[in-house]
């Protein structure tokens, strides 16, 4: 009799575990229950959801693990044209929290962002590249801010018109990618401008120098007129100080070779 008893109340718990829906959401989960009674009852979700711990619902009841961590969804955009009419490669990121997984589920679905999110998403970012040109997107990158401000101003009016249980947290717009060609002729347009400005460099450089020996030759030829000197008798001299400077070197030894046409500096009588 207690071997029989015994099977009994192990087959009457094995028939009530297989009979039951297990529910048991992992940390930063809540799972939502959607009860499709077979014979008798009410169907539909129900208002609160299984936040933590493991429980237990009617074998028919279907359960929905929603995540109520910020979510992070990509959007590529290729071909996008910009106001003067130059196509662009975008890449976006949009962040969501989920604040009501019930509403969720009962008036938008497991499936709410590509629904109900996605193509609202990238409407918003399209529009707000077409208002800008290329080079402020994909060159100086002064109208990303701009973009990223208006897609998300859209779309958090976007989400509360509609009555999303969604948390917007943040919007990022990526740097614009021009197509190959135009990238290419930016390089060579970058290359000519370098090499215009290191030849302004060097012209600069050379009207210097040039500027600065005249000064000297025009110095150099006061004292020349101012002692008296022809032409000959001053680099004569300077060539003496040459080999005054040289030879005033500790250990220096000099041999000069005299013998020259110049008129003497000083008169010899």
């Amino acid at each position: 009799m207690k071997k029989s008893g015994f099977a009994a109340m192990a087959a009457s718990l094995l028939l009530a575990c297989t009979g039951c829906t297990v529910v048991s959401p992992d940390a930063g989960q809540q799972a939502v229950l959607i009860d499709k009674p077979i014979l008798f009852g009410h169907g539909g979700v129900r208002d609160q959801p299984v936040t933590t711990g493991l429980s237990y619902a009617w074998f028919s009841t279907r359960r929905i693990y929603v995540n109520m961590f910020p979510q992070q969804y990509d959007g590529n955009f290729t071909d996008l044209m910009s106001s003067d009419g130059v196509p662009l490669d975008f890449h976006a990121i949009i962040r969501l929290q989920v604040v009501d997984p019930v509403a969720l589920v009962k008036n938008f679905g497991q499936d709410w962002y590509k629904n109900n999110v996605e193509q609202e998403f990238f409407n918003r970012v399209r529009s707000a590249v077409k208002k800008h040109g290329m080079n402020e997107t994909a060159i100086q990158t002064t109208a990303i801010d701009e973009i990223d401000s208006e897609v998300s101003r859209e779309m958090t009016a976007y989400l509360n018109d509609n009555k999303l249980p969604i948390r917007l947290i943040k919007i990022t717009v990526g740097k614009a990618n021009p197509p190959d060609a135009v990238r290419n002729q930016r390089v060579e347009t970058a290359q000519q401008e370098q090499r215009v400005l290191t030849e302004q460099k060097r012209n600069l450089a050379e009207q210097s120098r040039k500027a600065a020996e005249q000064s000297r030759a025009e110095a150099d030829n006061a004292y020349r007129l101012a002692m008296n000197l022809s032409p000959a008798q001053f680099v004569e001299m300077e060539r003496i100080k040459m080999q005054t400077e040289v030879c005033a070197v500790k250990d220096a030894k000099c041999t000069f070779i005299i013998g020259s046409a110049v008129d003497p500096v000083v008169s010899v009588k």
